[in-house]
């Protein structure tokens, strides 16, 4: 599926980030406006008169310099620097401490629709959270049809055809410990460069489906600890069928990638056939990739141990390169 950029409005931020308990102090009327931008600008500039500060669809934050500013200079004054920047676009206004808000800002809110929240907390605690949230909200994402775990601290998505067996290894997986993240669906997001965290929609998050037992609730039948909410991806497993006409890997020197997003991720291929346990060679791969993080690649460092040996055996026998 192709990539895509969500859209966040106000009422998405009001809703979402519940730990800044938020109240809508006025243009209620407002609270579909965009939000298009994940950074936050303080409007010092802007109230002072110089309103192409202002950038359109961002959130402003009003703390205790731009509410203190405003009460020290004539109310005439302050509301034409009121009514510029409200006229100017802002995606919403959030005042910060608790503060008592001008009523000439409330007012002009009202009639632009731009919503006014408050908060209890100070500037610097809301900047971050809410630049956190924007970025994960605002940031590219694709649907991936797969299932991705969490094994042994390592983020794998499955992939293959479907009914190549996926989500029975992964069910697997979960009784033996390990989490699932995601089934059949994963909203995978680029964020923090090439970061990607994939999680499960709402709609199907702690669900899986089982060929002959229908959907299932893991959260309800194993517990908390067998489900996470999202997990960054460092390793694609692609289940595929064995084909003895086929070759595959046998040495584990072939370095594949998937691109996401437009970033790769390491991938292996692992051959599905009757009597092989998917499940344990998945959590082997894990294991091998927690190694190959810390610097040890088992294959390459048989390779090596080999080409030294050969290279050794013709040292001692030279005449037999001559042959």
């Amino acid at each position: 599926m192709s990539a895509r950029v969500p859209s966040l409005t106000v009422q998405k931020l009001l809703d979402g980030a519940a730990e800044l308990a938020l109240e809508v102090l006025a243009g209620d009327s407002g609270l579909e406006r965009r939000i298009g931008v994940p950074r936050i600008q303080k409007p010092g500039l802007a109230l002072a008169g110089f309103v192409e500060q202002v950038h359109p669809e961002r959130v402003q934050i009003l703390g205790s310099t731009e509410i203190g500013y405003l009460k020290s200079i004539p109310l005439e004054q302050a509301r034409r620097g009121i009514q510029g920047f409200i006229a100017a676009g802002p995606a919403c206004v959030i005042v910060t401490k608790g503060l008592e808000v001008p009523l000439d800002l409330l007012e002009l809110a009202n009639l632009e629709h731009v919503p006014v929240l408050r908060t209890k907390l100070i500037s610097s605690a809301v900047i971050d959270k809410v630049e956190r949230f924007m970025e994960y909200e605002l940031a590219p994402m694709q649907s991936l049809h797969g299932v991705l775990v969490d094994v042994l601290g390592v983020g794998i998505l499955l992939v293959g055809k479907s009914s190549i067996g996926k989500s029975e290894a992964a069910l697997e997986l979960i009784m033996r410990g390990f989490r699932l993240v995601a089934d059949d669906l994963v909203e995978v997001r680029r964020i923090a460069g090439e970061v990607l965290i994939g999680r499960a929609s709402d709609l199907i998050k702690h669900h899986m489906e089982v060929r002959g037992l229908g959907i299932i609730n893991l959260k309800d039948m194993f517990g908390v600890a067998a489900v996470r909410d999202e997990k960054k991806i460092e390793l694609v497993l692609e289940l595929i069928h064995w084909d003895r006409r086929e070759s595959t890997d046998r040495l584990g020197l072939d370095e594949l990638s998937h691109e996401i997003l437009g970033v790769p991720v390491p991938m292996l291929r692992i051959p599905v056939s009757p009597g092989r346990n998917v499940s344990s060679l998945i959590e082997v791969a894990a294991r091998n990739r927690l190694l190959q993080v810390r610097g040890h690649h088992s294959a390459r460092e048989f390779q090596e141990r080999l080409d030294r040996a050969l290279e050794s055996a013709r040292a001692q026998n030279p005449r037999e390169d001559l042959e």
